[in-house]
């Protein structure tokens, strides 16, 4: 819902229980932004990420069943468009053209993220979360960004 809102991505996950203290699970993430020379795309936040797959695991610290605070390690396999170049000066003059080419970077990225779970009686869930990994890998070392956010805030059901 966070990032649908905020960064016109679409995330989804699904979270597998381990134990009380700690799940596995995955995230996949799309990016919604268009990928020209939009200004609506430039004028507000966004990943750079076009595509990611996130595997983590969690460890949970309170009394309840894997619910509360915890603290995430993840792994992300990323697609990341190059949207650094814009130049700016046709946002001042809309009949100045821009024409350039968008170039991607596949990479692998490690990181760590803290966050609270909540669940109601009913298994109604809701989580926040935050944190960032560092590319380790990069196909394309010119366009990739070294840090990666791992944002969000999420709804869903405990079954």
């Amino acid at each position: 819902a966070f990032n649908l809102i905020v960064f016109k991505a679409a995330d989804f996950s699904y979270e597998y229980l381990i134990n009380e203290e700690s799940s596995i699970g995955a995230s996949l993430l799309f990016n919604l932004q268009k990928n020209d020379n939009n200004r609506d795309y430039i004028d507000g936040p966004h990943y750079q990420e076009k595509f990611a797959f996130t595997p983590f695991y969690r460890r949970y610290f309170s009394s309840k069943y894997a619910w509360g605070f915890f603290l995430e390690a993840f792994g992300m396999f990323n697609v990341q468009d190059d949207y650094d170049n814009y130049d700016y000066d046709y946002i001042y003059d809309p009949n100045i053209s821009v024409n350039r080419n968008i170039d991607t970077s596949t990479n692998v990225a490690f990181g760590i993220s803290i966050g609270g779970k909540f669940v109601s009686k009913g298994g109604f869930a809701f989580e926040v979360f935050g944190g960032a990994g560092r590319n380790v890998y990069q196909s394309n070392k010119e366009y990739a960004s070294e840090i990666v956010p791992r944002l969000g805030a999420s709804l869903g059901y405990r079954f």
